[in-house]
């Protein structure tokens, strides 16, 4: 897929949060590590009194909810996504504070000075960018000679992985973006941050309604080869997979957590 198809297809997933809502929910449910993977990913940030934060693809701003008082020890916090829909969602979400703005902002071009930012982070958004090496340059750029990029990703061998053998004979590949994973994303950021550390988040998930994980498989964009098949043929060989009433889907999550 070249870059211009690609990235009119992550706008087109991410216009509004239909998708992504629909993906958030099948964790929030059927998870296994209660502890949750947002719930995790900030108890490995460092924001100490008065830092200033930049989030780029803050999606719906979900993840934020009931870290309010972390909200509050910012002296300025910039919630951004590339997308108005996703963006107009978070304030929705969180509501209005003293100390929080909301922009679109494309990582390749943060509209800031340099060394401007205590803390940037980007979860679950690196895999998109069209030019990797531009946007890792960009969050050095506007962070201090001090601070700290934190950014969450997914591994090689989830869900897609599982769902591609289990489904193989529908078309279903195992075509997931592989442009920052857990395999490959330190190698990448240790051109940028001189010190970058690998965080894995053990969980999976024990789905007990098969038709959750249906809606989850179609709101994917690389499951088109699903499109002609009907669902109730996929629900089906989805059942014969399930162990006592539940089916068993690996997860592979993490994050990096970089330093100047």
């Amino acid at each position: 897929m070249n870059t211009i198809n690609n990235q009119e297809t992550v706008k087109n997933q991410y216009a509004n949060a239909g998708n992504l809502n629909t993906r958030i929910s099948i964790h929030q449910k059927y998870s296994t590590n209660k502890l949750g993977f947002g719930n995790w990913i900030f108890s490995n940030y460092k924001i100490n009194e008065g830092m200033k934060v930049l989030e780029l693809g803050c999606g719906t701003g979900d993840m934020w909810k009931g870290h309010e008082a972390l909200m509050d020890k910012c002296s300025k916090l910039v919630l951004s996504d590339f997308s108005e829909g996703m963006l107009e969602t978070a304030r929705q979400n969180l509501g209005q504070k003293a100390c929080v703005e909301y922009r679109i902002i494309d990582i390749q071009n943060i509209p800031y000075e340099a060394e401007t930012f205590d803390v940037v982070i980007a979860n679950m958004m690196l895999y998109h960018v069209p030019d990797i090496q531009k946007g890792l340059a960009e969050v050095r750029r506007v962070l201090k000679k001090d601070g700290a990029f934190y950014c969450a990703t997914y591994g090689e061998h989830g869900i897609v992985e599982y769902l591609a053998k289990v489904l193989g004979r529908y078309g279903v590949e195992d075509n997931i973006n592989k442009n920052f994973t857990l395999q490959n994303g330190k190698a990448i950021l240790e051109s940028f941050f001189p010190k970058v550390q690998k965080l894995n988040y053990k969980d999976s998930l024990a789905v007990t309604e098969i038709e959750d994980l249906i809606e989850y498989i179609y709101s994917l964009s690389s499951m088109s080869s699903l499109s002609s098949v009907p669902k109730e043929e996929i629900r089906a060989t989805l059942n014969k997979h399930m162990v006592d009433g539940v089916l068993m889907v690996p997860k592979e999550y993490g994050m990096f957590c970089c330093n100047m």
